[in-house]
């Protein structure tokens, strides 16, 4: 099993701690990942899209069984942060609907970088979101949608 790590770098900082969370949990159940960086989280679900078709195409040999996606959006003084957040979640959530892809939403949305800190360190949301990814393939398995 392979599963695409889609990571927004806008915060590396934070990111590095939710991607470090996402392996780990990946690593204890022996599944493989690539790691795919974008600019920001509004590029995440292209990237995503990407694989998608790229599979269609057959352009790769690499089939993903799930894909974790991991980014943060600190909220600044415009209304540019509200359009981020929800034109990424819906295109990631559309995506997973339209191709009924295994999908694991580690992007935060904060007020601020402390905020970011604790749930990408302490709350593990980058392992949260990769059990989330893990737990959708095994609903899928289990409605015939994928081999057992």
């Amino acid at each position: 099993m392979k599963i695409l790590i889609v990571e927004s770098r806008f915060y590396e900082d934070i990111t590095d701690n939710l991607v470090k969370g996402a392996v780990r949990e990946l690593q204890a159940v022996g599944a493989g990942f690539k790691r795919v960086i974008v600019p920001g989280i509004l590029e995440i679900p292209a990237a995503i899209r990407y694989a998608v078709r790229a599979m269609e195409m057959r352009a790769t040999d690499e089939r993903y069984a799930g894909y974790v996606t991991l980014g943060c959006a600190i909220k600044g003084e415009t209304d540019h942060y509200d359009h981020v957040c929800r034109e990424a979640f819906a295109g990631v959530q559309s995506l997973s609907l339209q191709y009924t892809l295994a999908v694991g939403n580690g992007i935060l949305t904060v007020h601020n970088k402390a905020q970011a800190m604790e749930r990408a360190e302490k709350r593990n949301f980058g392992g949260q979101a990769a059990k989330a990814c893990l737990r959708m393939i095994e609903i899928k398995k289990d409605l015939g949608l994928l081999p057992k």
